[in-house]
């Protein structure tokens, strides 16, 4: 098991060497840029702590993926593997959690190390899911696979908005909504094969508008019955819902473009602190999006010719 996480600092730190940084510069700048980030978002709103978790949950969640983790069962017999997960989502929870009690939000801390404990216990993936009809088409394939990848984990949100609703805690109904975009953003997290873009007869902007245009449309059919019953039940909070709303599209959009800005390698190390701060300061998209874009169509001149 030792060796499983000595070959992760490995990679992470050739990554980092791949971005032109120095590993020891590399993690100094991502212990820095966290520790900036969770202030700055604690500084901007109440409904940190939820969005706080909402970002760690959509970490944790990829963790999760079947491949990834049917690769790891065939690696370590089965106690074995279930430390690895307990260990790689308490990695991640850590430092979420250690910030949240700094912030002196215990309840929230330790939901969120149960949530760690969950994902890593139960294999949402490999429970019996069947090959249902998904209301997406086969053509976005992010969303038909991710559907049914998260399927009970969207159930779960789903269920914690009633819950809201039931115990009149907007706040709740809030991060429900939140973690609803953080797992629409882990479905963009790995890049496709080259063949699934090249068979595209498109120009690298019509691309990227059409993959816009279809991840708005359908992930709007995933939140909207969850934001439809908190602008019925909490009207008072309907400014705040209609703008985390807002904020939930634009970072699907940066997430899209990010994606292709390192295409066809996944998301970079200097872009996905970007998307850090985006979602720590969401006007920073403005400029984000932009910046995403330009590389984006560079990455993807090579190959929709």
């Amino acid at each position: 098991m030792k060796a499983y996480f000595l070959l992760h600092v490995t990679l992470l730190n050739r990554r980092i060497k791949d971005a032109g940084i120095d590993p020891r510069i590399g993690w100094l700048l991502l212990v820095s840029g966290f520790i900036l980030f969770s202030f700055l978002l604690f500084d901007r709103t109440r409904l940190a702590p939820f969005i706080y978790t909402a970002i760690a949950l959509g970490l944790l969640v990829p963790l999760t993926e079947k491949r990834r983790t049917d690769f790891l069962r065939t690696c370590f017999n089965d106690p074995v593997f279930r430390q690895v997960r307990m260990a790689e989502n308490g990695l991640v929870a850590l430092p979420f959690f250690i910030f949240l009690v700094f912030k002196q939000q215990y309840v929230i801390a330790l939901a969120l190390l149960a949530l760690a404990a969950i994902l890593a216990l139960f294999n949402f993936r490999s429970l019996p899911v069947p090959a249902m009809p998904t209301p997406f088409s086969k053509k976005p394939f992010e969303f038909t696979i991710g559907f049914r990848n998260a399927f009970y984990l969207l159930g779960g949100i789903y269920i914690l908005t009633a819950v809201a609703v039931s115990v009149n805690n907007p706040n709740l109904g809030i991060f429900s909504l939140l973690a609803l975009f953080a797992i629409i953003l882990g479905f963009y997290l790995k890049p496709e094969n080259e063949y699934y873009v090249w068979i595209y007869s498109l120009t690298p902007t019509e691309f990227l508008l059409e993959k816009i245009k279809t991840a708005w449309l359908f992930s709007a059919m995933i939140v909207a019955a969850d934001l439809v019953a908190l602008l019925i039940f909490f009207p008072e909070k309907t400014g705040l819902l209609i703008l985390f709303t807002i904020i939930g599209f634009a970072l699907l959009t940066s997430m899209i473009l990010a994606k292709y800005a390192d295409y066809p390698g996944e998301i970079g190390l200097l872009n996905g602190i970007i998307l850090a701060f985006c979602l720590a300061f969401p006007p920073l998209l403005l400029i984000a999006i932009p910046y995403f874009y330009n590389r984006a169509t560079g990455s993807l001149n090579r190959i929709l010719k």
